[in-house]
């Protein structure tokens, strides 16, 4: 286990989702159970680091419910050295009021792959929001892939996360995220119905130095998702952004398709991060299916020009 300074060094940034300007409409307290409630207020910290024999394992964990986090597992056919971790939640659905927070550090040298067990569905909400902070911190040489399963946002749903990537120059992090316009087949579908989504993902160097940062707010009520230029006729959006060496960030850039494709319902447009970070890549598509696959395609291509492996195919029934 690591010590009580050093957890406060790779500890998640507070963050005051209050004072965002989109959410003044939605602060109302539950009347249910408050604002982080015991069962409530999910905390997560995964820490990966090498053993004695230089394996990479997870040596620290501490977890409050509902998110439940179990041992690692090492059944990547490509990189059995690999340990895969798997996020769950025992409450259901993220509700009014609901407050997550995950902190993910992955020594020196140390790889790690972290996903979901399933998706993640936002319920319909009455009078506050779902909040999500996330802060993922990778030293010298370490490599982390986190592809969780998609977002589901219901009708009157509203959430907010911020995510703060802190990346040595020599390490590698694919970080993913997967939206779903709503529940799709759901009565008569409730596509775009939610009430705001509020994503914030950032990147710095371990010395403070300020990379980037991206956030996209989409409030249907404001501009509708379906006009041109924001989702048209796509209903699923996937977000990736990979920190890594500009050298392999270059070769990454160089091999990755962009396209429009009409028939198949599919697109795909990759842009260089600034500061030479990285790159970020966006895939719209109609069903989450054929964009996981494009995310996990992408992925496989970042691993082999990285650690020289590919990722095996994915499970048949995820």
């Amino acid at each position: 286990m690591v010590n009580e300074q050093n957890k406060e060094k790779t500890r998640a940034p507070e963050v005051d989702f209050s004072t965002a300007r989109e959410m003044q409409p939605y602060l109302k307290e539950p009347e249910a159970m408050y604002v982080g409630a015991p069962g409530k207020h999910g905390y997560l910290r995964l820490g990966f680091e090498l053993d004695s024999t230089g394996k990479s394992i997870l040596r620290d964990l501490e977890r409050r419910h509902p998110l439940i986090v179990q041992q690692e597992l090492y059944f990547d056919e490509e990189m059995p050295e690999m340990p895969c971790v798997y996020i769950l939640s025992s409450g259901g659905p993220n509700v009014d009021g609901d407050r997550y927070e995950q902190d993910i550090t992955v020594k020196k040298n140390a790889f790690a792959h972290v996903a979901t067990g399933a998706a993640t569905k936002l319920a319909e909400m009455k009078y506050n929001y779902s909040g999500l902070v996330q802060n993922i911190v990778l030293e010298e040489n370490a490599y982390l892939e986190f592809m969780p399963e998609p977002v589901i946002p219901c009708r009157h749903t509203r959430f907010i996360s911020d995510t703060r990537l802190c990346v040595d120059e020599t390490a590698t992090v694919f970080y993913s995220e997967i939206f779903m316009g709503g529940r799709k087949y759901y009565g008569n579908g409730e596509l775009f119905e939610y009430d705001i989504l509020s994503v914030c993902s950032h990147g710095e160097r371990p010395d403070g130095k300020q990379l980037f940062r991206e956030k996209f707010i989409i409030d249907p009520r404001v501009e509708h998702p379906r006009n041109l230029g924001v989702m048209g006729k796509f209903d699923v959006f996937a977000n990736v952004i990979v920190i890594t060496p500009q050298d392999k960030a270059d070769k990454i850039y160089d091999e990755t398709e962009v396209f429009i494709d009409n028939q198949k319902m599919l697109a795909a447009g990759i842009t260089r991060l600034p500061e030479n970070a990285g790159l970020l890549y966006k895939v719209l598509g109609i069903e989450p299916g054929p964009v996981k696959k494009m995310v996990r395609e992408f992925c496989s291509l970042v691993r082999q020009t990285v650690k020289g492996k590919p990722i095996a195919p994915d499970f048949p029934w995820r």
